[in-house]
């Protein structure tokens, strides 16, 4: 693929130059400098103290304090959790729209990939799968849920439709830890090759939300992919929800053709 601009679709960030001449005070200043320190000795996921006890020994007062930890909740260092408490928030994964496999894409970044199997099984197509798949009704269609990992930490759930013409043999015991790219390149000598994928944000729904560990209507991205290998044939309908506190999307753009 030709190489070309590359935007970051994410959320903006107040400027905090000390310097600046709209920067906060300097005791608001302090006090984040204070935390970032604080946050920098922290594993993510791990709480902060309680603003009580915090303001009290940063010597300064809880809306000081709150000020301070709203704007790193903004910028997606915190993650506030109603009822529970302020936590560190874990680094985001950038992810280029391409036809790549997870764990590919993972390794590319320097994150070990895992995934777990938690429910699979076999029925045929019907009408709508038939369409995305691009197979009769009653082909035979193996449904594989999985938890996808990124060192060790949930990052989507993912749900696998594949038609049995393509991997026939292929069970959800074979994609315990493994890549379904690979085991199409690999035992099938049939790679993808190309692939069509939407993306939307949601709300995380309560099935999804105990699995990735995230508070239910906590912001999630959707993607849906339908993947063709190299001897033609539709390999996969993939539906995947990947927490949004932990996921960033990067698209390259290029100019119109004339």
């Amino acid at each position: 693929m030709a190489c070309g601009p590359r935007v970051l679709y994410q959320w903006s960030m107040t400027s905090l130059d000390p310097r600046s001449p709209v920067g906060p005070p300097a005791k608001q200043q302090r006090v984040r400098e204070e935390l970032e320190t604080l946050i920098a000795g922290l594993a993510p996921g791990e709480p902060l103290p309680a603003e009580r006890d915090l303001a009290r020994d940063l010597g300064v007062a809880r809306m000081t304090l709150r000020r301070a930890v709203d704007l790193l909740v903004d910028e997606h260092r915190l993650i506030r959790r109603r009822g529970s408490g302020t936590f560190v928030a874990g680094l985001k994964v950038n992810q280029r729209l391409a036809a790549t496999s997870f764990s590919a894409d993972m390794r590319s970044r320097g994150m070990r990939p895992g995934s777990r199997t938690i429910e699979s099984r076999r029925s045929p197509a019907g009408m709508m799968l038939a369409g995305l798949l691009d197979v009769p009704p009653q082909t035979d269609v193996l449904f594989v849920r999985r938890l996808r990992f990124a060192d060790d930490e949930p990052m989507a759930v993912e749900d696998l439709h594949v038609p049995a013409t393509v991997a026939p043999g292929l069970t959800g015991t074979d994609l315990e830890g493994r890549s379904f790219y690979d085991l199409l390149a690999e035992r099938y000598d049939d790679p993808v090759v190309s692939g069509t994928q939407t993306v939307e944000p949601a709300l995380v729904g309560d099935a999804e939300a105990g699995l990735l560990g995230v508070p239910q209507g906590s912001p999630v991205f959707l993607f849906e992919r339908t993947s063709r290998v190299r001897s033609g044939g539709v390999a996969e309908f993939v539906r995947s929800t990947y927490r949004g506190d932990r996921y960033r999307i990067v698209v390259d753009i290029f100019p119109p053709e004339a």
